[in-house]
Order: C-alpha cells, then sequence, then structure tokens
C-alpha cells in the first residue's frame, strides 16, 4: 500500500500540479519539435486572428520576442503573415492548416495525460476541480497582472 501523503497548503499544491502540467505539456511539445510558446502561439490563433501587437499582448511577450517565434513557426509552415487590411505596415498572423493539426494532435495528447493524471480523482471531484479552475482564470482574465 503505497504511504499516505499530508495534504498540501493551496499555493503549495497549486505549485506542484502547475508543475506536473507543465512538464507535461513541455515533453508532448517537444515529441512535436515545439516549445510550450509556440503550442500557445498556435492554440491562440486556432480560433480567432491576431494583430502582431494584440498577439504578443495576449501570449505576454514583448512584441520583438514574439517576432522570433513567429518568424520559427512561419518557416515551418505552422502560420502565415498577412497584410493587414486596415494598415499596410501591420500584419495579422493566421494558422494553417497544418498548425491547425498540430495544435489539435498536441491538446489531445496533453487532455489525455490531464486524465490520467486526475484518473484517481472521483468524476464529482474532478466537475468540482474544472469548475474552481474556470472561475479562477476567468477572475484572472479579468483582472490581469501588469506584464513583467
Amino acid at each position: 500500500m503505497p504511504p499516505r501523503i499530508p495534504a498540501l497548503q493551496l499555493a503549495d499544491g497549486l505549485l506542484q500540479l502547475s508543475c506536473l502540467i507543465h512538464h507535461t505539456l513541455d515533453r508532448i511539445a517537444a515529441e512535436h519539435g515545439l516549445s510550450v510558446i509556440q503550442v500557445r502561439l498556435l492554440r491562440s490563433l486556432r480560433d480567432r486572428e491576431f494583430g502582431m501587437f494584440d498577439l504578443a499582448q495576449h501570449l505576454a511577450l514583448r512584441k520583438s520576442t514574439l517576432t522570433g517565434w513567429v518568424d520559427r513557426a512561419e518557416s515551418r509552415g505552422l502560420v502565415v503573415r498577412m497584410a493587414s487590411p486596415a494598415d499596410r505596415r501591420a500584419s495579422h498572423i493566421h494558422v494553417t492548416a497544418e498548425g491547425r493539426r498540430l495544435s489539435r494532435a498536441i491538446e489531445e495528447a496533453v487532455n489525455a495525460e490531464i486524465e490520467k493524471l486526475v484518473s484517481g480523482v472521483s468524476a464529482s471531484d474532478r466537475d468540482r476541480l474544472a469548475s474552481v479552475v474556470s472561475q479562477v482564470v476567468a477572475a484572472a482574465a479579468r483582472d490581469p497582472q501588469p506584464k513583467t
């Protein structure tokens, strides 16, 4: 019988869970030749279009940093830059069919790993956890932290 692990304090538990999820995402992203930032980039673009400035804000990156990430994704055929209809000096970033396919494959793999991670938790507790996480994420979206 495995040893009983004492209950964690909220912050410690959330930090440890965050590390488990981040390591899972990092491993799966690497299996597909991507970084976590590139996965976030593709996921953000999968269902909507962004200009570079808005995408940088959305991902909490400097525009100059984002440019390098977009360059690498574009060279792999995962995204394309298109001139903005409102300002030809600006560009909008679109995910390609290959970028969308890769993003969905990674999402499915991560979801499967998360399901394994919570397999010992009852269905009602998983539902409660999903509800609480949704509340925390929604509250954070209403009151974003300043960029550092």
